[in-house]
């Protein structure tokens, strides 16, 4: 990915690849993004911009004596680190723009408490050709939630690729 596909530039550590050869490394994980802090504060940040405040996500008091002992961050928080995490792990080259075009496939399997760190898996699951001079490209995505291996949550995004440079 460019600097322009998903906000990160090769200095990140990601994978470079060429779009041209994104379609042969279908089924293939591309990469692990590194831990990502999700303590209290951000969790909170989360709550204000999208105004659910529940209290399992933003009373640390009352979540200390709830079904999980602690808050726990936002099942679409998990979801929102997707872009960045991706963009951790892979560059594509060879292409002017990106758009994110839609998830499917999301479940949220384990609770995040507050102060876990998560990181994400990315396999490509497809591309396909789209009109206009475009590739549609489908990522699977496992978040992992550090220390236990649990699996916090699973994903697959699709980004529409502009081709050009």
């Amino acid at each position: 990915m460019s600097d322009d596909m998903l906000g990160r530039s090769e200095a990140s550590g990601a994978r470079t690849v060429d779009a041209g050869e994104l379609e042969a490394l279908v089924g293939e994980r591309l990469g692990v993004s590194p831990w990502y802090a999700i303590g209290q504060d951000r969790i909170d940040a989360f709550a204000q911009a999208t105004e659910d405040r529940q209290w399992i996500h933003t009373d640390p008091q009352r979540a200390a004596e709830g079904p999980f002992g602690t808050t726990i961050a936002h099942g679409y928080l998990t979801l929102s680190l997707a872009p960045v995490m991706t963009s951790d792990v892979v560059a594509i080259t060879g292409v002017r723009n990106a758009v994110n075009y839609g998830v499917d496939r999301v479940r949220f399997k384990a609770p995040v408490p507050s102060g876990a760190r998560l990181r994400a898996a990315v396999d490509l699951m497809r591309v396909r050709p789209r009109p206009g001079d475009r590739l549609e490209m489908v990522t699977k995505l496992t978040f992992e939630i550090e220390g236990d291996g649990a699996v916090a949550g699973t994903a697959e995004t699709i980004t529409l690729l502009q081709l050009g440079a």
